[in-house]
């Protein structure tokens, strides 16, 4: 297993545990996890202060494999099944856990599952062709996008939130929105391949 693919395994575990820390009932196996007050109104519980550094981490490697895979012409089949594996696991993952807890809309989760599950069929039709679509602008968009809104809302959204502005799940709307929008466009790009000859 090259570097990448390590690299990539790495993250799918470090997502299982943020997802598992961030479940676990703690009060109900008598483990009390601290909460903090920030500004006299902001209430912080420090599993997803922890939750949030794990998963910038998680992030940052999800950037460092790729870059090194194509650097190092390290590309692999595996790499990119596990790549994606890793990626579903930690963003809808938390998606569904944020949106649990109340930080986001129950909306949000189902459309960006919905449309992976479009996205992934579309991938699946067009590479049984023979054609293979790269990412778009707009999806590293929204992954970008994603990416921060999600660990801004984990840290609470601050500092923003001491000047009650929601930037994190500001970002988190931007990036459904444009991950809709990718969507379309990712058929639009593929849809030749839904023609039967």
């Amino acid at each position: 297993m090259n570097l990448p693919n390590k690299i990539t395994m790495g993250r799918i575990i470090l997502s299982i545990i943020i997802l598992v820390m961030l479940v676990i009932p703690w009060y109900s196996v008598g483990v009390r996890v601290p909460t903090y007050i920030i500004g006299g109104k902001i209430v912080i519980d420090l599993k997803y202060i922890i939750a949030g550094v794990l998963f910038v981490i998680a992030a940052l490697t999800d950037f460092l494999d790729g870059y090194i895979a194509r650097s190092r012409n390290l590309v692999t089949d595996f790499g990119k099944v596990m790549d994606a594996i890793a990626d579903k696991v930690l963003v809808n993952g938390l998606l569904i856990i944020l949106a649990y807890d109340g930080f986001i809309s129950v909306a949000i989760p189902v459309i960006i599952i919905t449309r992976d599950i479009f996205v992934d069929s579309f991938k699946m039709a067009s590479g049984k062709k023979g054609k293979v679509v790269a990412a778009s602008f707009l999806g590293k968009a929204k992954t970008m996008c994603m990416m921060i809104g999600m660990a801004l809302t984990m840290f609470y959204n601050l500092p923003f939130e001491l000047l009650n502005l929601n930037v994190g799940y500001a970002l988190i709307i931007v990036a459904t929105i444009l991950s809709v929008v990718s969507g379309c466009q990712y058929y639009n790009n593929t849809k030749d391949s839904f023609k039967e000859k």
